[in-house]
């Protein structure tokens, strides 16, 4: 007994010695003292404009700094947060990133305190790094003005700005200022309402590398420093342009150098230079970097923002060789869900451990700049197949992902809700300036593009196909203007390929039993010319299973109004033209077609802890929900291709959803399945089925020797 009390009081020593209360120093902010129970918390306070009792809040978690979401926040969280930064209370919060948008993870969301709670982790909350949120629903709180008493640290700002959060590349060479990307020029750091140099004694190639990661550029290159000497030097009031050399000329204006930073030095492996080691100048700085000049940097674009021969260049050694890694499932260029190929297969990335420095590594791989986040629970969808790499820890230095230590998958370790994904840093284009008008085309004044098709992946609608100066509609005014609706999100619908390898079959169906079908247009055209009601159609059934692993749920296009009756099914049908279902021949010619025009679309059933949202049955809402699929067995009307005119040979089935885009998705390129059929006349036998993206393009060569469709994106 009494051992067994010493044990416990010493356990209980060594549990009151692990529980210490304290905020963490660190920029902007100095730190304050708070009680956190597990994990180390540290808490500060970042932004500007703002005072030391406000800004946005920065939580250290898990050897992290990162934010909080303004979803469902009250005056309660702030409360709780404001006494972790030492103040009594709180008298306001601010949303929609107020103090400006904050860097790396984003640790809290939906977070929900009843107000006397001791520490933010024992209010209600998804869970330390759960959010479906971007960095422009930040959340900051105001703070009352009173100290709690015996609190250590002050947690005063100075009056002198004491962070670093913007950065840009002023270009100073005449023909930069008029390309974009800006790829060099002097690195300056937003102060007060202007910007600001920072002196280049001890700079080196490290800290370029970060600067270019933040620009949106994978690497840097070295810069003439004795060129842009002459930016430095006092000039003429009036600007005026200087020969320098056969090529390169500097355009330049008299302006007062304002020193902020020095003394900077990355690692190089840092998102953003607030990372950095560095020192700022005090007081007044007009005498500040006598030995030096300002920073400048030099940055090499990826391939999809090259420009000119080098933009050739990269695009042919891209073509060359397959990349081993791609993004799927964003919104914008430079954002998805990690895939990786291995044994020819894609696949997706486990969360765990998934970090800035990891993305970072993936995005300067795919010619971006460093990470924006690191993004974990399948925020850019679900992927399919295999998850090939788990607890993937990269230094940050490495030039491809697969260089980076990691874990093999095991089943038990990691599921399809866990996918890793990223948001990369991307060049600044100048489309972001582009307005955009819908639905009120009174304004409009001329057509400038007709016949626009588009792959997905340009930068620019001029990019695109197009009927270049031979406009259709040049004269119509303004009853065919194109307008748009714009979403963050968006579903992405695939079908479940091992489902329609295990359910195909052959059915020879009597004449009479497929009237209704007929009427339907399920058949084929030699059906017209059967011998009512005698005789039978050959069929190919299977089931199709079709999911939603996107961001939002799948609705028709049409409005309740234009649905159709369908008497076969018994229910209405959203749409005119769903699926397309076609058995091909080796040298892609169609030699059979499915006619499965038309679906009702209901959550048949759904992943565990996903309600289902629709429901055909009573002219029911229909839709798709995220999580959900919808189920056509392989034994309802028209679930089928009519093979009766089929020879006997090597065959693909093709099973093709939403080929007319008539919604908007993620990603169209997994819209596609195929398989390999071999039919003698009496069986059929159906493998290797897959979804058209899932295989490397080598595996797809061997698959099928025809130039045929592997997705439904426009080529």
């Amino acid at each position: 007994m009494g051992s067994c009390g010493t044990w416990a009081w010493q356990e209980l020593l060594v549990l009151l010695s692990s529980v210490w209360l304290w905020v963490g120093s660190g920029q902007p902010t100095p730190p304050g003292s708070t009680h956190s129970p597990g994990p180390q918390l540290k808490f500060r306070l970042a932004g500007y404009p703002r005072k030391h009792n406000e800004g946005r809040v920065e939580v250290f978690y898990n050897d992290e700094w990162g934010t909080i979401c303004d979803d469902d926040f009250t005056l309660a969280n702030a409360h709780v947060l404001c006494r972790h930064l030492g103040f009594v209370a709180a008298t306001g919060w601010a949303h929609s990133a107020k103090y400006g948008k904050g860097i790396g993870r984003i640790w809290l969301d939906n977070v929900n305190c009843a107000g006397g709670e001791k520490s933010i982790g024992d209010c209600k909350h998804r869970g330390w790094g759960n959010s479906d949120c971007s960095h422009e629903e930040d959340a900051g709180v105001i703070c009352k003005d009173e100290r709690i008493p015996g609190f250590k640290d002050s947690n005063v700002i100075e009056t002198e700005q004491s962070h670093v959060e913007e950065v840009r590349l002023r270009p100073v060479v005449s023909g930069a200022r008029r390309q974009l990307p800006v790829t060099e020029g002097i690195v300056e750091v937003r102060y007060k309402d202007g910007w600001a140099q920072i002196c280049d004694e001890g700079w080196d190639s490290q800290n370029s590398r970060v600067v270019c990661g933040m620009m949106g550029f994978p690497a840097e290159k070295k810069v003439n420093r004795n060129f842009y000497k002459l930016a430095s030097k006092s000039q003429p009031k009036q600007k005026r342009r200087e020969d320098v050399g056969s090529k390169k000329r500097l355009f330049t204006e008299r302006q007062q150098l304002n020193y902020r930073l020095h003394s900077v030095s990355c690692t190089g492996t840092e998102v953003h230079l607030s990372m950095c080691a560095f020192e700022f100048y005090r007081g007044n700085a007009s005498a500040a970097c006598g030995a030096g000049m300002p920073a400048v940097v030099s940055c090499v674009p990826g391939p999809l923002f090259a420009t000119g021969n080098a933009h050739k260049k990269k695009q042919r050694q891209q073509q060359q060789s397959q990349p081993r890694i791609r993004l799927k499932g964003g919104a914008k260029v430079g954002e998805g869900r990690v895939e990786v190929l291995k044994s020819s297969e894609w696949g997706t990335i486990c969360d765990d451990r998934w970090n800035l420095l990891s993305a970072s590594v993936v995005c300067r791989e795919l010619g971006f700049g460093s990470a924006r986040e690191a993004l974990t629970g399948a925020r850019m969808g679900q992927g399919t197949g295999p998850i090939h790499m788990n607890e993937v820890q990269c230094l940050g230095t490495e030039k491809t992902l697969w260089s980076c230590p990691f874990k093999n998958i095991t089943q038990e370790d990691c599921k399809h809700t866990e996918d890793a994904a990223v948001r990369c840093n991307i060049p600044y284009m100048g489309y972001e300036t582009l307005e955009t008008w819908y639905w009120d085309a009174s304004n409009v004044t001329e057509m400038v593009l007709s016949g626009v098709k588009c792959a997905g992946h340009e930068m620019s609608l001029s990019h695109c196909q197009h009927h270049g100066t031979s406009l259709n509609c040049r004269n119509t005014g303004t009853r065919f203007a194109a307008g748009v609706i714009c979403s963050e999100t968006a579903s992405d619908l695939l079908l479940h390929a091992p489902l329609v390898q295990e359910t195909a079959y052959i059915e020879d169906r009597p004449l009479h039993m497929l009237y209704c079908a007929a009427e339907e247009n399920c058949l084929s055209s030699s059906a017209r010319l059967a011998n009512w009601p005698y005789g039978h159609r050959r069929l190919l059934r299977f089931s199709s299973q079709i999911h939603n692993n996107g961001r939002a749920d799948f609705r028709p296009k049409a409005g309740r109004h234009s649905w159709v009756w369908h008497e076969c099914h018994r229910h209405y049908h959203s749409m005119d033209i769903f699926t397309h279902y076609d058995i091909l021949t080796p040298n892609g010619t169609k030699v059979a077609e499915g006619h499965k025009a038309s679906f009702c679309l209901e959550d048949t059933e759904c992943e565990e802890d996903v309600a289902k949202r629709y429901e055909c049955a009573n002219f029911g809402e229909q839709g798709i929900t995220v999580g959900c699929w919808d189920l056509y067995r392989h034994d309802i009307d028209c679930q089928w291709i009519d093979i009766t005119d089929v020879k006997p040979g090597n065959y693909i089935l093709q099973v093709v959803i939403n080929p007319n885009f008539e919604v908007a998705e993620s990603d169209f390129t997994n819209n596609a399945m195929k398989c390999n059929c071999k039919y003698d006349g009496h069986r059929i036998w159906v493998h290797s089925c897959h979804i058209g993206d899932a295989l490397s393009e080598e595996a797809n060569k061997r698959f099928e020797q025809y130039p045929g469709q592997l997705n439904n994106q426009i080529s």
